[in-house]
């Protein structure tokens, strides 16, 4: 008989939540966007996008109406 082999891999499971999360995190942001997480940051860094940070937290989330937003605001096209 031959030993089974363990995984000591932790999987995160998350709670299904069947309404859409309003407020996306950075990197969920960025992904949303097509853009990568410190791109995303240069945005904001120059304005072109609000974030929402909790009071004496550091992370920034992001509204997806603002995402939408944000894409609506820059959607060109070729005359």
């Amino acid at each position: 008989m031959q030993p089974r082999e363990t995984t000591s891999k932790k999987t995160a499971h998350r709670i299904s939540n069947p309404i859409a999360p309003k407020l996306l995190t950075l990197k969920e942001a960025a992904a949303y966007l097509g853009l990568t997480p410190w791109g995303l940051r240069e945005k904001v860094w120059e304005g072109h996008l609000p974030f929402i940070r909790t009071p004496g937290a550091r992370k920034l989330h992001f509204a997806i109406t603002d995402l939408d937003a944000y894409i609506e605001d820059n959607r060109t096209k070729f005359v």
